[in-house]
């Protein structure tokens, strides 16, 4: 008797065959396309320009093998699911292996799976359809317009500026957002303002509390110069202060929507310190499956390439469910809360969250990675919190008034934990704020004028963007979709237009000279409001309101004409990219050292190659000064790779520490005040033994670092072990 066909599921990835054969059972076989098994070809642009950009696409080097098994099994099989990603580029490699493996209409069924749960895939399984073609023309309007771009601008910058260099219709973009900041921070004038405060005592015992100068009653008043803050502090001197008003208050916080995949990125980066790229690769393993003791293979959480803020209503009742059974019916809203997702979002899938919200962190912490632990724990305190009740705050705002001068004094407690019970949105810049109770008093109350302080204050310059901060400038702007962040930041970090320092994205010389050449020559690739428009054209493409060759031969008419312009106008020119030059001293000659780019990073050069050929690592400044000679602070790295700060003078000074400088100063010694090395809010404390604040090492809150020699000495007594073991074993 004949064997009967079994049906055939291709995904993308091997750990989701594994997960989804184990729920399909063995009248599916599960097999993994290993991602794109055909795409256009490297060596050329692989697209007909003048025949329609009809695209050349061939099968992708090294994954014949595969595509030989996949035909094989293909042909023996009774349906072929094509269960890729459920998102355009998913789509357009459902439709490439459907073409590839030559399936029939009536053999090929299309089915996603926007959670890896039994109940989804046999549910999908069962509910097939047809390859969507406005999602794959999409799809492939954009491979094409990044390829056009890529293959036939790039190469007008590698002869003009310097070889190797790329160009791309979003990653563009981003490094003119990143430039455009940096060209504000430049052109930022601080203005000076002063704060003035005052401390005041109430009552019989004298409690004291501190309040800030507002104005008059009437408005606020910005101090503007010293002469205006000595002269109202010389006024209100002179007369007495009085309680002018106390207002009491309820404040209620809401939480923020679940997850989107901005939104992820972004919360990953502040608070976890994760790249976007990291943070999407970690969330492909919880979507795809995990594998849980008595559980085996589980998916944790939905599909994370989403913008839309959509939760399912069975989720939405786990949820209430759940927070009820486990906080109490106070901790759940009057209402079920529902978030609107924003207009122009493909809404395709639902939000991010956990899908089983009872598989709490602390329950699969043990299966997880502590990088797959972190992000889920994430994940799940954001959704289970945007279903969870306000949190509730008692405000106090106390008004004293000297003479027509009016000081305010402010106090907010939290009275109800809500949702913050389980998750609070980090934030971008971190605020210390002393929050003290005010002491008890009534209005018309006097209060006596322990002291007045002035305080000279400027206006600080827009940050520098960080990965959160620019992708969440990118979604704002509407450049990009959720799969094109992560691996846009990437790119300009990579190809170094863009470097990190610290948190912070600082534009280089290269990436400023590149998008000032693209400003002036290829004025819509590096537009804003153009890229914009190039996405909401792919947008609706995918809705079928507009075909994908028109948007193509609109685009590159512009294109084109731009490029032929550019070709005339750098006919016989090259554009030098300046060095960034350091403060740093060449050791040989003297010189004031230049930044370069190696294999390995940033490094400093001589400028005077190739007379002189001196080179040294890359120099950070740390804030503060050093404890020991006021130096500047340096952070170094040892040789076995763990970072330190040190003195700028060496062995000279002999000053290095393990702790972080800050930028504060001790209050008693005036002294750098340090905080231990590592993520998190840390509490600076001060290193000078001279000093009463001195906090002594066991007492910083860190585990000691083992010294070099300490090191050195642990790997001879291994080392020593291992032989002592080796050789017990030779003899046995």
């Amino acid at each position: 008797m004949a064997k009967a066909k079994t049906d055939l599921v291709i995904v993308e990835s091997p750990a989701k065959a594994r997960t989804i054969e184990k729920y399909l059972g063995s009248s599916y076989k599960v097999v993994a396309s290993m991602g794109h098994l055909r795409d256009l070809p490297k060596s050329k642009l692989g697209v007909d320009i003048d025949h329609g950009f009809e695209p050349e696409y061939i099968p992708v080097k090294g994954k014949e093998t595969l595509i030989q098994d996949l035909k094989k099994r293909s042909k023996s099989a009774n349906i072929v699911y094509l269960a890729t990603d459920p998102d355009r580029e998913g789509e357009a490699i459902s439709w490439h292996l459907k073409e590839l493996l030559e399936l029939p209409d009536d053999k090929a069924r299309r089915v996603t799976f926007n959670e890896i749960t039994k109940r989804v895939v046999t549910e999908s399984i069962q509910n097939p359809r047809e390859i969507d073609q406005d999602l794959v023309d999409a799809q492939q309007a954009r491979r094409i317009l990044d390829r056009i771009v890529g293959y036939q601008l790039s190469p007008l910058l590698w002869r003009k500026i310097k070889p190797g260099l790329s160009a791309g219709r979003v990653q563009s973009v981003a490094t003119r957002i990143v430039v455009d900041r940096e060209q504000e921070i430049r052109d930022f004038k601080p203005e000076e303002y002063w704060l003035i405060d005052a401390l005041l005592s109430v009552g019989e015992k004298k409690e004291t509390f501190t309040a800030r100068y507002y104005g008059t009653v009437d408005k606020k008043l910005d101090v503007k110069t010293e002469a205006e803050a000595e002269a109202i502090i010389q006024a209100v001197q002179k007369e007495a202060f009085k309680i002018h008003s106390i207002k009491h208050g309820t404040k209620q916080r809401s939480p923020s929507p679940p997850f989107i995949t901005s939104t992820l990125q972004q919360e990953a980066s502040r608070r976890l310190g994760m790249t976007p790229r990291r943070t999407m690769s970690i969330a492909q393993q919880l979507y795809e499956g995990v594998d849980l003791a008595g559980r085996g293979t589980t998916g944790l959480i939905t599909y994370m390439r989403t913008d839309s803020l959509r939760l399912s209503d069975e989720a939405l009742r786990a949820a209430k469910s759940y927070i009820i059974e486990h906080y109490g019916q106070e901790y759940y809203p009057p209402q079920t809360r529902t978030f609107k997702t924003k207009s122009g979002a493909q809404d395709a899938h639902e939000a991010i969250r956990p899908t089983d919200v009872t598989l709490s962190p602390e329950v699969v912490r043990k299966d997880l990675t502590p990088d797959q632990y972190r992000l889920y724990r994430l994940i799940w305190g954001r959704f289970t919190a945007c279903q969870m009740a306000n949190a509730v705050y008692d405000n106090v705002n106390v008004d004293v008034l000297s003479g027509r001068h009016l000081f305010r004094a402010k106090y907010s407690e939290q009275k109800f934990p809500g949702y913050t019970a389980v998750y609070e949105e980090a934030k971008d810049e971190e605020q210390s704020e002393i929050r003290r109770p005010l002491p008890v008093m009534h209005e018309g109350d006097h209060v006596q004028l322990e002291k007045i302080t002035k305080e000279q204050q400027f206006t600080q310059a827009p940050p520098r963007y960080t990965e959160a901060t620019l992708i969440r400038a990118m979604e704002e702007k509407g450049i990009g979709r959720p799969s094109t962040y992560a691996p846009t930041i990437s790119t300009i970090t990579s190809r170094n237009y863009v470097v990190k320092e610290g948190r912070y994205l600082k534009p280089t010389n290269l990436g400023e000279t590149v998008t000032k050449t693209m400003e002036e020559y290829f004025t819509d690739i590096v537009d804003l409001a153009f890229t914009a428009r190039m996405e909401d054209d792919l947008d609706r493409i995918e809705t079928g309101s507009m075909p994908w060759k028109d948007v193509l031969s609109e685009f590159y008419t512009g294109f084109e004409t731009e490029l032929k312009d550019a070709e005339v106008k750098l006919e016989g020119k090259h554009i030098k990219v300046p060095d960034e030059v350091s403060e740093e001293k060449c050791d040989v000659c003297g010189r004031n050292m230049v930044v370069k780019f190696g294999r390995f990073g940033q490094f400093l050069a001589c400028p005077g190659f190739p007379e002189c050929t001196f080179t040294k690592p890359m120099v950070i400044e740390m804030p503060g000064k050093c404890p020991k000679c006021g130096g500047r602070i340096l952070k170094r790295t040892s040789k076995k790779g763990y970072t330190f700060y040190a003195c700028e003078r060496g062995q000279e000074c002999g000053f290095m520490s393990w702790e972080v400088p800050t930028k504060d100063f001790c209050p008693d010694c005036g002294k750098t005040l340090f905080k231990p090395a590592g993520k998190g809010k840390r509490k600076p404390f001060c290193i000078n033994p001279a000093c009463p604040s001195f906090v002594p090492e066991d007492q910083r809150g860190w585990k000691k670092k083992k010294t070099e020699a300490a090191e050195g000495e642990t790997a001879e007594k291994t080392a020593a072990k291992k032989k002592t073991t080796r050789k017990t074993k030779k003899a046995e």
